[in-house]
């Protein structure tokens, strides 16, 4: 599992759009903080070129960048922390948050860690690489992601086996300079971002239909939480 966990039949919720903006909104207005102009600002174009894959509407857009920028007056300080722990059966989570207030996250993890195990800092994080992460689906029929990743100067490719897309693994520094050349490659880039990749993923196959449904269920409550940007599990497609 290189891309981040995915809540089965999310996209089925109604209030799933919802959350989609409000997540990516509070990465823009953390992006923004470096400048308002995309074209100079490489996380922030990134990020905005994934919120329009979404339809996030231009004003929710612009306001988010604005904010973001310190241009409306109103202060906005998110802080980024990572937690690291297990859920049920020894699965290692990373689960990083956006938040604009500690005293209230640390506790929610906490209690939601509850059924798995939380870690300290560096606990599970060794067991992870940082990479970029892009996802990209084929823009032309016969796009040949091995070939698009070599010439893009991607490290590895998992072809994606329910939706079609390919998800692309770089360095984390070149994350920026291979989503530019993608395009190029016959490949439309849906997202990119850093996040972390499972080096010793749990077999699903171990696990009992029982242990998985703990998993997911533990998973999913975390990913409900409005602090959780994005859930990396080690687990095994």
């Amino acid at each position: 599992m290189g891309a981040q966990w995915k809540a089965k039949g999310k996209e089925l919720a109604a209030n799933a759009k919802g959350k989609v903006f409000g997540k990516l909104a509070k990465e823009i207005m953390v992006a923004a903080r470096s400048g308002a102009d995309p074209a100079l600002n490489a996380r922030l174009r990134l990020v905005v070129e994934q919120a329009r894959k979404v339809s996030m509407p231009k004003d929710t857009l612009e306001r988010a960048i604005k904010k973001g920028a310190g241009l409306t007056g109103d202060a906005v300080h998110f802080e980024h922390v990572i937690y690291e722990g297990f859920a049920p059966h020894r699965v290692p989570v990373m689960v990083e948050c956006l938040t604009d207030n500690l005293n209230r996250t640390a506790p929610e993890m906490r209690v939601l860690f509850r059924k798995g195990q939380l870690g300290t800092s560096g606990s599970v994080a060794w067991d992870f690489d940082h990479v970029g992460m892009i996802e990209a689906e084929p823009a032309a029929a016969g796009a040949d992601p091995e070939l698009a990743a070599i010439e893009a100067g991607a490290q590895d490719f998992e072809a994606g086996e329910e939706d079609g897309n390919t998800l692309f693994l770089t360095d984390a520094a070149d994350l920026d300079i291979v989503s530019r050349a993608l395009p190029a490659q016959g490949f439309t880039v849906l997202s990119a971002k850093l996040g972390y990749k499972p080096k010793n993923p749990v077999d699903p196959a171990t696990l009992s239909a029982a242990e998985l449904e703990e998993v997911e269920a533990f998973l999913a409550a975390i990913d409900a939480n409005d602090d959780v940007q994005t859930i990396y599990a080690g687990l095994g497609s």
